[in-house]
This record gives C-alpha cells, sequence and structure tokens, in this order.
C-alpha cells in the first residue's frame, strides 16, 4: 500500500471518520447560527444516543465548523472541575486576543464555585461569568464567538452543570455571540432539561442520533474501499455493510478490520476473509461498547434485557411481561429505563427494540 492509501477507519472515541454517514443537515441550523452569532436556535444544541453513535464525532464537526469561522472553540469533558477549566481557557484567549502578557501558573480548581486559584493578583481572579463578558466583547468586536462543547454530560457534577447553563443563559440575554453543543446519553440529558435551574436548554435543538441506513452505509464503503489495491466485491460490501447495524462506531470498526485483511492480501478478500474481519470487529464491539453500556444495568434490567433477546426482531412489551411475570405498570417503568440509559429503543406502538447492534447476540452468548 502507498502512504496515501493507509486504513482510513478510526475505531476509537470521537475520532474523526473519513465519512460522515447518515448526518447529512444535522448541524445546518447550527452552521446558520455561527453567522448571526447570537441567539440563533441552533447555537444551543444538545446530541444524544446510545454510546458509541456518534456523539463526539458530532460535537468535533460542529467545533470544525466553528473554528472555520474564525471562533474561539473550548472543547471540555464534564468531569469535576469543569467550571474552573473553562474559565482558564476563557481567560487565555481573551489574553491572547487582546495582547495580554501577564504570566500566571494555575495552583489549584474551586469546583464548587467559579473561582480559579492562580499566581495572578487577587483583583485579576475574576468569576467564570466576567472571563466569559470579557472574552466574549472582545469576539463580538471581531465578528465571531465562543463556542463551548461538552461531551458525557452523564458524568458532569450537577451544580457545575447548573452554574454553567445560568451564565450561558446570562451571556444569550447580553446579546452576546455564544453558543453551547453538549452530548450525552439520553437519561442523563433528560434528567438536566427536568431540573428547573437549566431549564432555558429545554429550548435547545434536541438531536437524537440513531443508526445510519445500510444503503448509505454500503455506498460509503464503495467509494472507501474503491482505493484498495484488489477492490471488493459488492456483495462482500454488502454483508459489510449490513453487519453493521448502520452504527457508527462498527461502521468504523467494520472498515478498519476489513481494511486491515484487505491490504494485508495478495488478492481480493474472499468470503472467509471478510467474514474474519466482522468477527474482530464484532469481537472489539463488545469489549468497548456492549461491556461499558451493561457496567450500570441493574439485575432487573438485566432480567428485561435477557427476556427481550429470546427475540430474533422487536419484543412486544405484553410478551416480556409475561416471561417475567411482572405487571404492566412495572414493565413500563423498565422499559422507560433501558431507554433513557441508551440501552433499548422504541420500535413502534407497544414494542421496544435493542439500540445498540451486537447486545441481542451478546446476552444470548452470557
Amino acid at each position: 500500500m502507498t502512504a496515501d492509501t493507509l486504513n482510513p477507519f478510526r475505531p476509537s472515541a470521537g475520532a474523526e471518520p473519513p465519512q460522515l454517514i447518515g448526518r447529512r443537515g444535522m448541524l445546518d441550523e447550527f452552521n446558520y447560527g455561527l453567522a448571526i452569532r447570537s441567539g440563533a436556535p441552533g447555537l444551543l444544541t444538545i446530541f444524544t444516543g446510545a454510546r458509541g453513535v456518534g456523539k463526539t464525532v458530532m460535537l468535533g464537526e460542529a467545533e470544525n465548523m466553528a473554528r472555520l469561522q474564525g471562533w474561539v472553540v473550548i472543547s471540555e469533558t464534564a468531569t469535576r472541575g469543569l467550571l474552573g477549566r473553562i474559565g482558564e481557557s476563557m481567560r487565555s484567549a481573551a489574553n491572547e486576543i487582546d495582547g495580554g502578557t501577564a504570566s500566571r501558573r494555575i495552583t489549584g480548581i474551586s469546583a464548587a464555585g467559579f473561582s480559579i486559584s492562580t499566581q495572578l493578583a487577587p483583583e485579576q481572579q475574576t468569576g467564570l461569568r466576567e472571563l466569559g463578558e470579557q472574552l466574549l466583547h472582545l469576539v463580538d468586536e471581531q465578528k465571531t464567538g465562543v463556542l463551548i462543547t461538552l461531551d458525557e454530560i452523564q458524568g458532569a457534577d450537577r451544580n457545575e452543570l447548573a452554574q454553567l447553563a445560568a451564565s450561558v443563559q446570562h451571556f444569550i440575554r447580553g446579546n452576546l455571540p455564544i453558543a453551547l453543543v453538549f452530548a450525552g446519553l439520553p437519561a442523563a440529558v433528560s434528567d438536566l432539561l427536568n431540573e428547573g435551574v437549566a431549564t432555558f436548554l429545554r429550548r435547545a435543538d434536541r438531536i437524537d442520533l440513531h443508526a445510519a441506513s445500510i444503503d448509505e452505509v454500503e455506498a460509503s464503503y464503495r467509494h472507501t474501499f474503491a482505493s484498495l489495491d484488489h477492490p471488493l466485491d459488492i456483495a462482500l460490501i454488502r454483508r459489510a455493510a449490513e453487519s453493521t447495524g448502520g452504527y457508527p462506531f462498527l461502521i468504523q470498526l467494520v472498515g478498519y478490520h476489513v481494511w486491515q485483511l484487505a491490504e494485508a492480501s495478495d488478492a481480493s478478500l474472499t468470503a472467509d476473509g471478510v467474514e474474519m474481519a466482522l468477527a474482530s470487529a464484532h469481537q472489539r464491539n463488545a469489549r468497548m461498547v456492549i461491556d461499558a453500556a451493561l457496567s450500570t444495568a441493574s439485575p432487573k434490567d438485566l432480567d428485561f434485557l435477557r427476556a427481550m433477546a429470546k427475540d430474533d426482531g422487536a419484543s412486544s412489551t405484553a410478551d416480556i411481561g409475561q416471561r417475567l411475570g411482572d405487571k404492566k405498570n412495572t414493565v413500563s417503568n423498565y422499559r422507560a429505563r433501558l431507554i433513557d440509559a441508551g440501552l433499548a429503543q422504541p420500535a413502534g406502538r407497544g414494542l421496544i427494540d435493542f439500540a445498540i447492534p451486537g447486545l441481542r447476540e451478546h446476552l444470548r452468548k452470557a
């Protein structure tokens, strides 16, 4: 293989794929908002969905769009101390824009509030709201703005999220060019939006990410695999596409393993070779995604999921209730829990199905 035909697939968390499949138009409102710069609905966007469905990738796409428009981008993961890190990023950006030269070294972060402990003079140690206003006024003069992205909100301290939301709302009311795009599992997003301190976020664009169509995956694979020295048979490309279930992380895993075997082969891959690649991809998906997704499931959750796994397709909640011997309201409660956790998804009236490809087979083997 030559240097320009190195494996293009990137099956790691948040890595940019060779093509975004099934996501066309999802960030159009956000991109339009970058031009308006203040108050556009797309500048408040929430991505939800199961693990591995591409939430982090979409945050990266939003960041790329903002950078192309000259916006300051502050990219964070929702772990404790995020307010301090955001504040320090704001301070650094403001100093760079304003030509500030004050040297400083962070010595600690106050997670309970907005203050950041540094070696600056006390009067310079301002809060997040003041730091934000300073930076936003500077970028406003340049006709740009500030984008904050926040990933994995299920791991955030709720007090910090509430304070960040309050500050962003303050900036919006001041007609300042701020954007907030965050991502998390459905249950975490629902919890956040139901908290009174963050009610204004209910006006945000909520984008629920789902699987891409198999036809779209096949078309992408055909385009990408055409660069191989020995292109794949069309039927085998279709087989690879179908094995992904349209699930973005599996699209990357399957593509990666198929490409890896193909570039090591002196001829086009056979059906056996493709099946070997698919098996490797699904084994890695089980380790990286499925095991992590099940780690917080209760014993009752697992019982419900195992009852679902008895069906080859979508399950009837009535059948689940009979198998578990539970009352209708109990079944409804666990159905809602599993949907919120991103493990299951509605599949029609009275029907539920797995949200993560491979989960059914994994449970059957367990």
